[in-house]
């Protein structure tokens, strides 16, 4: 019989491919040139004469290495070969690993994934990976329950994250309807849990909604010292209430100034994938304010590829947070002004205060989704004229607010 010491300094002579040191009861340690040491259990079943792998020296000691000899014995007397015995829980281990909430939750995201936003497939991994797998990861999907899942939700509720706690739900929602599909579990407790989280209230970006607030900055922003980049950004921001994204990653080859018009295409714009992939370009019609602002910026940046280039490399567009750092140097706050404070600016200012505006035209020039067949039509180049109309109008008006006279109701021709 082995013992620790002779395991422990076991060679292979030299001129050997391997050398077999037995123990007793059929097990031995199979020894290579390579100084690899491996377990084996050799045992008759059915007739014929096989071997079970028991791991390797010295992970597995010599007495593990003999009591993994004697399970198989009993394996082998209870009617069941050692080794299909082996890959049986082998499988059985992998389909329940299979069935955690986790490995549900992962297996989910890469299906669907290629059906989001690049932005969104992040997002929502890191919420779960964040929120989620600390407390459920490890559970099998159809023991988690309603009050589980929703104890859960409330340590995120108790940080006052109340938006993120309500998205999760919804995201377990769709791990627990994709785990039905498959056979993991057999029912949805997300779905229990309508109306057992906190209320979430929305807080709206910071904008100026009166006329007299937004000619004072109109004249802000004419007396800006700034960039030249910069003030022009704030002065297209205002003109066309596009979201600061794709303000800040205009670039010239989307612009036609003797036509008078931007098209962003579908890839830029806030869409599903398939709307990246199959939809129509955002059509832009740029009033005269619009384009003077351009053709005065060009000789500055129309060599390179962006309208607003990084100031540091050029090979980017502007940061992100340009437009509101500008704003504050001008004296607004986070809670007065903020770049995609300008969509709700024309948004409200032109409803409310210039008439003959179809609501429909301004949703489309905002690029909001609007189902039915109006809402395609005005998303459609035949129907330009209306929006024309309106980008001309806003620039006007905003110019009227700019020079401080008394607003009235603007008329529209």
């Amino acid at each position: 019989m082995l013992t620790d010491a002779a395991c422990k300094n076991a060679l292979c002579p030299a001129g050997k491919t391997r050398v077999r040191l037995p123990d007793s009861g059929g097990l031995y340690l199979e020894v290579t040139p390579a100084g690899s040491k491996r377990w084996f259990a050799k045992y008759r079943f059915a007739g014929k004469e096989k071997r079970l792998a028991l791991g390797s020296y010295p992970d597995v000691s010599l007495k593990s290495a003999r009591e993994g000899r004697d399970d198989a014995r009993k394996t082998r007397g209870a009617g069941t070969d050692p080794v299909q015995a082996r890959k049986a829980e082998k499988i059985a281990r992998r389909v329940s690993a299979a069935v955690t909430f986790e490995a549900v939750a992962r297996e989910c995201h890469q299906t669907k994934a290629g059906d989001w936003s690049a932005g969104h497939a992040a997002q929502w991994l890191r919420c779960c990976e964040n929120d989620l797998f600390p407390w459920l990861g490890s559970l099998p999907l159809r023991d988690v329950s309603a009050p589980i899942l929703l104890d859960t939700l409330r340590r995120v509720e108790a940080r006052g994250a109340t938006q993120l706690a309500r998205d999760l739900r919804e995201f377990a929602g769709q791990i627990f309807k994709y785990g039905i599909a498959t056979g993991r579990c057999e029912s949805n407790p997300a779905r229990d849990l309508t109306g057992a989280l906190k209320p979430h209230t929305v807080k709206h970006m910071a904008a100026l909604l009166s006329p007299s607030k937004a000619g004072e900055l109109m004249r802000g922003i004419g007396g800006y010292h700034g960039q030249p980049t910069t003030r022009v950004a704030l002065v297209l921001s205002a003109l066309l209430f596009q979201r600061p994204g794709n303000i800040r990653a205009l670039e010239w080859a989307w612009i036609d100034l003797e036509g008078a018009m931007l098209t962003i295409p579908a890839a830029s714009m806030k869409r599903t994938v398939h709307g990246k992939l199959n939809g129509r370009p955002h059509f832009v019609p740029l009033a005269r304010q619009a384009v003077e602002a351009l053709k005065e910026l060009q000789p500055l940046t129309g060599r390179g590829r962006f309208v607003f280039p990084s100031l540091r490399t050029g090979l980017a567009p502007m940061s992100e947070n340009t437009v509101n750092a500008a704003l504050r140097g001008m004296g607004y706050s986070s809670d007065d002004m903020t770049a995609h404070g300008f969509r709700a600016m024309a948004r409200t200012i032109i409803a409310e205060n210039i008439p003959g505006i179809d609501p429909g035209v301004i949703e489309a020039q905002l690029a909001h989704s609007k189902g039915g067949p109006l809402g395609a039509a005005y998303d459609r180049a035949d129907f330009m004229a209306q929006r024309k109309k309106l980008m001309q109008t806003w620039a006007d008006y905003l110019d009227q607010l700019k020079l401080g006279a008394q607003v009235l109701a603007f008329r529209t021709a």
